[in-house]
């Protein structure tokens, strides 16, 4: 029997081999004519002489030396007002940021990963200034999405200290049986309860600095046969519509603001400026086999760019849908986190988003866009108005049970305004009591 399964467990792992082949080539392809576009664009951007604070993580181990470099540059370009101030163990950065707009900073600076920047955005959004990125961590997954060099230091400089800005949405996730807490977390990239959470909770971070974000593969495949969560899950889309789910069982729920990762594609239809968060729920059975099906789906939403799951698929399930909210009130408390960064334990959570509170220095500006969902308004160098439009919706997916099937047991309540809009038509059975 072993000789004959030998050659099928062969085929598999030379074809898993293959897709993560083929996925790096195409990675390193897209990156390279991304360099070009920047390349192109810094061309025709402007200085901005403005006050700059620039928030710097001293931990990494580029600190010191990019902060030599930014004076140089500014120095460079005639650029006079400019301050640092550095993150510390009882002072995050959005301290640092309330602190660099208490000076009266026009634009703030988040100087490290995405930790920094998050929590810099926390501070900035809705502040009505500008934000700028200069990405010096490790996966810099913001910086990615916005098409700001992550190993082009002087570029992502330039980017930061002239005009060209784009308006985009920020996460928020509020540990809500907390006592302690006093502000929602923001996040950028994904904010999530369960295995996501536990995978980066044991990531060593000496393994973190060496292969830098495949560090999170190997603490993922020590967690592969945890236990699974079980909660009480509400959506709310942008008319204001909840659909609940009672009972879910998953093994990690997630909420994306941006949905790509180096070389895979979480969440295809994730945008960071639709003021939709993008809502996510995975799940496997079958040991093993389940995990197999999960990466195939991944691959397959990756190469389709669409967020669907592959028709092979039998013990895996990633339902999405999109919405403005999400509460979950868990059976037993779980691990959560945004962006990489651990929030500890809960059992009840609320996530929410920002629509276009955040204004950020980036490649590609979008003046059209930012105008048609802002009101006019009359702001100082390096500042911007704040939108608060409210977002088109996109139905929700209907979460599924641990075979794949719809729920039997967990009941499903939908909620609808008199006054509501009709919902569009979606890949979504959520709208839809069972």
């Amino acid at each position: 029997m072993q000789s004959s399964k030998m050659p099928i467990a062969v085929v598999v792992i030379a074809i898993i081999v293959a897709v993560v082949a083929i996925g790096v080539a195409a990675f390193f392809l897209v990156r390279h004519l991304r360099r070009q576009h920047v390349a192109k664009v810094l061309e025709q951007r402007e200085d901005d002489q403005v006050h700059y604070a620039f928030i710097i993580n001293p931990s990494k181990p580029q600190a010191n030396e990019r902060r030599h470099q930014i004076k140089s540059f500014c120095e460079s370009k005639g650029i006079k007002q400019i301050e640092f101030i550095d993150t510390q163990l009882d002072k995050d950065g959005r301290a640092c940021a309330l602190e660099a707009l208490g000076h009266g900073a026009d634009v703030v600076v988040a100087v490290g990963g995405d930790g920094t920047v998050r929590t810099v955005a926390s501070a900035m959004s809705g502040s009505g200034h500008a934000m700028g990125i200069l990405p010096i961590g490790t996966g810099n997954l913001f910086a990615r999405n916005l098409n700001i060099p992550v190993d082009d230091f002087e570029a992502a400089l330039t980017i930061a200290t002239s005009h060209g800005s784009r308006k985009v949405d920020v996460g928020r996730l509020s540990l809500l049986d907390d006592p302690n807490e006093d502000h929602p977390h923001a996040f950028m990239i994904i904010g999530g309860v369960g295995f996501d959470a536990q995978m980066i909770e044991e990531t060593d971070p000496q393994l973190k600095k060496n292969i830098s974000w495949l560090a999170y593969f190997v603490s993922g495949a020590k967690n592969l046969f945890t236990p699974k969560f079980k909660a009480d899950v509400t959506v709310t889309d942008a008319h204001g519509n909840t659909h609940t789910v009672d009972g879910l069982v998953f093994r990690t729920f997630m909420a994306g603001n941006c949905g790509e990762i180096p070389v895979f594609s979480l969440m295809p239809s994730a945008s960071y400026d639709d003021g939709l968060l993008d809502f996510e729920i995975i799940d496997t059975t079958g040991g093993l086999l389940g995990w197999a099906n999960l990466f195939n789906d991944v691959v397959h939403q990756t190469i389709t760019k669409k967020p669907q799951q592959s028709p092979l698929s039998t013990n895996s399930t990633i339902e999405q849908m999109q919405g403005v909210s999400a509460e979950i009130k868990l059976e037993k408390s779980a691990l959560a986190e945004v962006d990489g960064d651990m929030l500890g334990r809960t059992r009840h959570i609320l996530i929410t988003v920002d629509r276009q509170s955040l204004t950020v220095r980036a490649p590609e500006s979008d003046p059209a866009k930012a105008s048609a969902a802002a009101p006019a308004s009359t702001s100082a160098p390096g500042t911007a108005s704040v939108s608060t439009a409210a977002p088109v919706a996109v139905p929700a997916s209907a979460p599924r049970s641990e075979s794949g099937s719809a729920p039997k047991s967990p009941s499903v309540r939908a909620s609808v305004p008199a006054t509501a809009p009709a919902a569009a038509p979606g890949n979504s059975n959520l709208n839809q009591s069972r």
